[in-house]
């Protein structure tokens, strides 16, 4: 049976069509004309449509940014109108005021009333215009057919959040020792709607057997070309060449199972697999096919193991409403930290793992899986101390040596379009707040990063989201939407704003375009914020120890003043030039949109070699911003 099988998959991917099964297996000169035109017209629309659908993309943004602009001088007529009102009340109940001056006050205010009025109008046009392009955008929505693997998704299929009722059983440990009363001592942080809803999108950490196969999957998607051979502009067989591929790579391969072992190990160490993991994602977004699938006769994709599944299947959700979850699971940190309390904390942690084993073990749930599903906690918040902990430890300089209202001579924020390279232009105040949104983002996007890529993967293996093969001025690209990503985004970029309480520059966040072709490429964008600001964040912190050595005391202080001073300049020239909206030719692109703030932060970057700090850099060990590809 399995020989036939394999047969017949040969016969299909190395023959070619036969005339009976339609009209491109014609072998005549006709036929082939006829082939070729029908290419070359494809073709030609296949880019129509993308160019069309960029121009759409290119013209929401900017009317966007426009009413964000309209909105922002309607507020700051306003306040001049109210300082108008201010003057002129105060003039008039001055009798040292002489009648023309009051005259003229009276000419100003009304002036800046007319002026209310017609920013205010000008606001609600454009409101009004960004409504009704959105309308006409979700009635006309472009559609795409060739290269697609599968049709688009609806929007009704957007990801829909699951809320977890908040639940509050507590059960005490006994004992009488240290560790237990440290045990004791604190409550739990974490209610147990947020245990279970974390859990749904922790992926469980591997076991060996998996890790022996992982090698195998690096092994054998480092010696692929998958995308090579596929993503390229061509007529006919790309079937073919989908068949082929994932045909010899799944021969390699010893089990299915291995393709989501990668999957869950990459979700839970970012820096492996940089390379691998996007063959990978294509090469799974291929086999979602159903004419692949029906060829090769299973399917490659699987459900993403998470805690949460594991221990719904084994009747083991019950530990997540434990309070001994939080101490259980908790991230050990040793920075500035006596041995003795770190200690104490590893026993602590073990004592409640060791509880909550035994406590919820059955015949359907071992003590080992128990530990596992803590162990695969325990790694997520490993990772959120490594990509979370240095935005906190960067807002906690930024508000620290910035404050919103002044600044000291030659530390101030504002910049201006044009000078050093800057697209924007605010002054201190608005630069500030525009810097802290812009961090706090990043760090919610960090937070829920692992729910972010659940999410990813979801609409990218989705049997009905289709891709577009297109050519975004950076090489050929899948552009493919990302409904449940971008309502994940949105749901954060909502709740930084109700935090913050105001936004400064645009809220357009770029999915599906030019920009950021798909939700692999979001991923791929937002995981190089920990690579940015660890590294700044550990020379701020060398610079007390560097400063010991008399000789670099002597180069810092000569140089900038002291530690304190050159700890100001890095910080001001950061938040000046990494928050600027440049690295891009247009405000598509970068500006002051969600994604452009990050293409603004690897522009400088990009450009630290320059800085006149760069020597402090290379003395507190700095190497690259960009890490280790294995």
């Amino acid at each position: 049976m399995e020989r036939e099988r394999n047969d017949r998959l040969d016969d299909v991917l190395d023959n070619e069509p036969d005339a009976s099964e339609g009209p491109t297996a014609m072998t005549t000169d006709n036929g082939a004309d006829q082939v070729n035109s029908a290419y070359v017209e494809h073709v030609e629309r296949l880019k129509a449509e993308a160019d069309a659908q960029d121009k759409t993309n290119r013209l929401r943004v900017a009317q966007e940014q426009l009413l964000e602009y309209a909105t922002q001088k309607s507020d700051d007529a306003e306040s001049l109108l109210a300082a108008a009102e201010f003057v002129f009340n105060q003039a008039a109940g001055s009798d040292a005021t002489s009648s023309p001056m009051l005259e003229a006050l009276q000419v100003l205010k009304e002036k800046a009333e007319e002026a209310v009025l017609e920013a205010k109008a000008f606001r609600d046009q454009q409101k009004v215009d960004v409504e009704t392009l959105k309308r006409s955008s979700q009635k006309a929505e472009l559609q795409s057919d060739v290269d697609m693997k599968r049709s688009k998704d609806n929007s009704e299929e957007a990801a829909s959040e699951s809320e977890e009722a908040e639940v509050s059983t507590a059960m005490d440990p006994s004992g009488s020792s240290d560790v237990t009363m440290a045990l004791l001592s604190e409550p739990s942080t974490i209610v147990g709607a947020t245990w279970l809803e974390r859990a749904r999108y922790i992926p469980i950490r591997l076991e060996q057997p998996e890790r022996r196969l992982l090698r195998l999957l690096e092994a054998a998607l480092n010696v692929s070309d998958y995308t090579d051979k596929v993503d390229i502009l061509t007529w006919r067989n790309k079937a073919q060449r989908i068949h082929t591929q994932i045909r010899d790579i799944c021969s390699i391969l010893s089990g299915l199972s291995v393709f989501e072992a990668g999957r869950r190990y990459k979700i839970m160490n970012p820096d492996k697999m940089r390379s691998e993991y996007g063959k990978l994602m294509y090469l799974l977004m291929d086999s979602s096919d159903s004419h692949v699938q029906e060829l090769l006769e299973f399917k490659c994709v699987s459900p993403l193991r998470t805690v949460y599944s594991t221990l719904e299947a084994k009747g083991g959700l019950a530990i997540l409403e434990d309070p001994l979850m939080d101490k259980a699971t908790a991230e050990i940190v040793s920075r500035e930290r006596s041995r003795y309390d770190i200690q104490r904390d590893i026993k602590v942690k073990e004592k409640a793992r060791e509880q909550l084993a035994k406590r919820y073990r059955s015949s359907n749930l071992s003590e080992e899986e128990i530990l596992t599903c803590l162990y695969s906690f325990s790694d997520n918040n490993s990772f959120l101390l490594f990509n979370r902990d240095p935005i906190d430890r960067m807002i906690s300089y930024f508000k620290a040596y910035f404050n919103p209202e002044s600044h000291e001579p030659g530390y101030s924020l504002s910049i201006q379009g044009g000078r050093g390279g800057a697209r924007l232009t605010h002054n201190h105040e608005r630069q500030y707040a525009y810097v802290l949104q812009s961090l706090t983002l990043w760090r919610e996007i960090s937070t829920d990063m692992f729910k972010l890529w659940y999410l990813a993967e979801k609409d990218m293996l989705s049997e009905s989201n289709g891709y577009r093969l297109v050519d975004t001025g950076q090489g050929l690209n899948r552009v493919q939407s990302a409904p449940s990503v971008s309502k994940a985004m949105h749901g954060i970029l909502s709740r930084c704003q109700r935090s913050i309480g105001s936004w400064v520059g645009s809220s357009v966040v770029h999915l599906g375009d030019h920009n950021v072709p798909n939700a692999f490429h979001f991923i791929d964008k937002y995981t190089q914020v920990p690579r940015i600001l660890n590294p700044t964040v550990l020379v701020l912190e060398e610079l007390p120890n560097l400063y010991k050595d008399v000789n670099l005391a002597k180069y810092i202080d000569d140089t900038f003043g002291g530690v304190e001073q050159c700890r100001k300049s890095i910080l001001v020239d950061f938040c000046r030039h990494a928050f600027d909206g440049s690295g891009a030719e247009n405000f598509f692109d970068a500006g002051s949109c969600i994604d452009g703030r990050l293409t603004s932060a690897w522009n400088w970057c990009s450009k630290i070699e320059k800085k006149d700090y760069y020597p402090i850099f290379k003395l507190a060990g700095f190497v690259s911003f960009d890490g280790d590809f294995k």
